[in-house]
């Protein structure tokens, strides 16, 4: 029986309540849910025309608001409704697009990549999908056994990331060795990986090609080697037969991947680079392969063209080789900003009563708001937080750009990736992931690299319109050229030996495609921008997008922050001056002896003046040695200090040699003064 809302009205009051039914109100449904940002790693594109043709595929689909994809970095960033269209979802369209797709991050937390070391058969693998199958709060996992990479998909009311890998190596009995796969690294990884494959295919093509050449324009003029060629095997000669072998290995084995191409992109009605290459190369070695067979069938001998297919393949190949690499100067700007976080960090085990009871040290992704983190002298921040308890000077340089140590001690905020450099911190997290200073740099070069430059965004459209004008000239090229010469409008004497105007309109029709290969207007452009956009992170310079970039050649005037950009990022004493009659080596020996017990920046700098000056006075030493202060040798001339404390803002005091040392600091200008009593 199905309960009506009288019936639990009547129910309250036969209670002796009073009760009145309200309309209800649709909050659930009206209520507006936050659209999520994810990144895919895309594999194929070529050229502009496959940036077009997949863009338009993307924004498509339902529930996708917005689609941004950008050669140079082989990057797609796509915001979508996670209630109409996943990411599973996504990945399955750049897929039958044609192109290679995988999850690179979300701005979801329910998904995680992991790595797996310790699986070495399928007995492992199958250990591995039962323990996760009945792990409470796996939605959905997958695992890459070539890569040893885990992807994860989770409800995060009920697991969470740190709790997972924890239950992982818990029930494996630590077999498996789990760590969290950090996906910027993971994309520069990718990148090198395609570098070194394009890297093998231009050798192995380099290799088959130079025979095949050197068989069509040196070999002739060496008599043995020519004689050895002109042997007679069949229908053909040798030399044939090997060009005829090695030349289809170029085609059909190095160059399979611009077919696939060209089918993928006429598949989508849409043209690319790579459908030129295959025209080109196929035309080329198609009409070689016809006129050796003509020649065998009707005596008559047409010139071949072998050499054509597999030097154009190799320079297609060297030019996607040099892509590359550019594409990997692109990425150095975020590598270098991922590389500022520590990868693991000290987390403090507490009891419910808040103490301390032990310390474990943990993947500083899996690191989770409200954790209690121990920052030992010269490491890093992992996250941003506050501090705890303790008190130490902390390099906050990487943001700021001031060279100068800052005090943190407790209620102090820290900033992740920032440098602890001598007292032990207590710090408690507060931001984790996408939340933290560093990974919103990095979100800000990440945009900036995607956005398109006006001018871009012209040059896509030429590309997209360039293969098919491209194709449209070379047919028009073989036809005037092959009906002029039968109507007679250019001599038989311009023909090769044994040609005919058919092959002869041929290959100035071939020309004009092989010119236009690559396809370096749809290239040049996005590289230059992301190279650019880069060097200008590298720099401390964060440039906002291809349209900031562009308005740059207007500026007329550039003012610096010369701390840590025109000037090193660390203080250095300038100049000593003794008022007394005091040797200069036996004051340096005094003042140096003093600051050697303390932490400021400042007293670094003095010790390592003093001991530069000191071992200077050696012959055996020279100006250019490099004097590592932390040596016991090199600080073995250094006097014993008593009684040495620190008076906050005003200098310290100690004693040597029964005097009595104070050394005093002074800010305008930044002088330490050194008082004997």
């Amino acid at each position: 029986m199905i309960v009506q809302d009288g019936d639990i009205k009547n129910a309250i009051e036969d209670a002796g309540f009073e009760a009145e039914i309200l309309q209800e109100q649709p909050t659930t449904k009206a209520k507006s849910h936050e659209t999520l940002v994810g990144q895919f790693i895309i594999g194929g594109m070529t050229c502009a025309a496959c940036v077009n043709s997949l863009e338009g595929i993307l924004r498509k689909l339902p529930g996708v608001k917005r689609a941004i994809v950008a050669l140079a970095t082989s990057l797609g960033e796509v915001e979508y409704d996670p209630l109409i269209i996943s990411k599973n979802e996504i990945v399955n369209a750049i897929e039958d697009a044609g192109f290679e797709a995988s999850l690179a991050q979300s701005s979801g937390q329910d998904r995680i990549t992991l790595g797996v070391n310790g699986i070495y058969s399928n007995l492992d693998v199958h250990m591995l999908n039962d323990m996760l199958y009945n792990m409470k709060g796996v939605r959905q996992f997958t695992f890459n056994k070539t890569s040893s990479e885990l992807d994860v998909l989770f409800d995060t009311e009920i697991l969470g990331p740190r709790a997972l890998v924890d239950a992982i190596n818990e029930e494996s009995s630590s077999d498996f060795k789990v760590h969290v796969k950090n996906p910027h690294i993971r994309m520069v990884s990718q990148n090198i990986e395609e570098s070194t494959r394009m890297l093998h295919h231009v050798l192995l093509s380099l290799s088959l090609g130079i025979p095949i050449f050197a068989m069509r324009f040196i070999c002739p003029y060496i008599p043995f080697l020519n004689t050895i060629l002109v042997l007679q095997i069949g229908p053909f000669q040798l030399g044939d037969w090997l060009r005829v072998v090695l030349a289809g290995l170029v085609q059909f084995v190095v160059g399979k991947r611009f077919y696939l191409a060209a089918f993928r992109a006429l598949r989508n009605r849409a043209t690319n680079m790579d459908v030129l290459v295959a025209l080109g190369t196929s035309a080329a070695y198609f009409y070689s392969v016809y006129a050796l067979l003509y020649g065998a069938i009707t005596g008559f001998w047409f010139q071949t063209y072998f050499e054509t297919s597999p030097m154009l393949i190799t320079f297609v190949l060297f030019g996607k080789y040099l892509e590359n690499l550019a594409k990997g100067k692109t990425s150095d700007a975020i590598k270098k900003l991922v590389e500022l976080a520590p990868s693991t960090a000290l987390l403090l085990i507490q009891d419910k009563g808040g103490s301390v009871i032990g310390e474990r040290e943990i993947d500083a992704l899996l690191i989770q708001p409200g954790d209690l983190l121990k920052i030992v002298p010269g490491s890093k921040v992992p996250v941003d937080g506050f501090v705890v308890s303790g008190s130490s000077y902390v390099n906050e340089s990487m943001v700021t750009g001031e060279s100068a140590p800052v005090l943190k001690k407790a209620s102090s905020l820290v900033i992740g990736g920032t440098i602890n450099l001598h007292g032990s911190l207590y710090v408690q997290a507060t931001k984790i992931g996408s939340d933290t200073v560093l990974s919103q740099i990095i979100s800000l070069v990440e945009t900036a690299q995607m956005t398109k430059a006006p001018i871009q965004k012209f040059a896509d459209f030429v590309a997209s319109i360039f293969v098919p004008t491209v194709v449209a000239l070379s047919m028009t090229t073989f036809m005037v050229w092959y009906f002029s010469g039968v109507v007679g409008s250019y001599p038989q004497d311009w023909l090769p030996q044994n040609g005919t105007y058919f092959d002869f309109a041929l290959m100035f029709s071939i020309s004009v495609v092989v010119v236009a290969c690559p396809c370096a207007l749809g290239l040049a452009t996005p590289t230059a921008v992301m190279v650019a956009t880069g060097v200008g992170a590298n720099n401390g310079v964060l440039i906002k997008g291809g349209d900031a970039l562009e308005r740059a050649q207007k500026i007329r005037y550039v003012v610096f922050d010369k701390t840590g950009t025109l000037t090193q990022s660390k203080a250095a004493v300038t100049t000593v001056k003794v008022f007394t009659r005091m040797d200069r080596g036996e004051f340096l020996t005094l003042v140096a002896s003093a600051e050697a017990n303390s932490e400021h920046p400042i007293s670094k700098a003095i010790l390592e003046y003093a001991c530069n000056f000191h071992f200077f006075e050696d012959p055996c030493v020279t100006k250019d040695s490099l004097i590592e202060i932390s040596d016991a040798k090199m600080t073995g001339w250094l006097l014993d200090t008593v009684d040495f404390y620190t008076i906050p803002g005003k200098g310290i005091q100690c004693y040597i040699n029964e005097k009595q040392i104070l050394v005093r600091l002074e800010s305008k200008p930044q002088w330490r003064l050194l008082y004997l009593l």
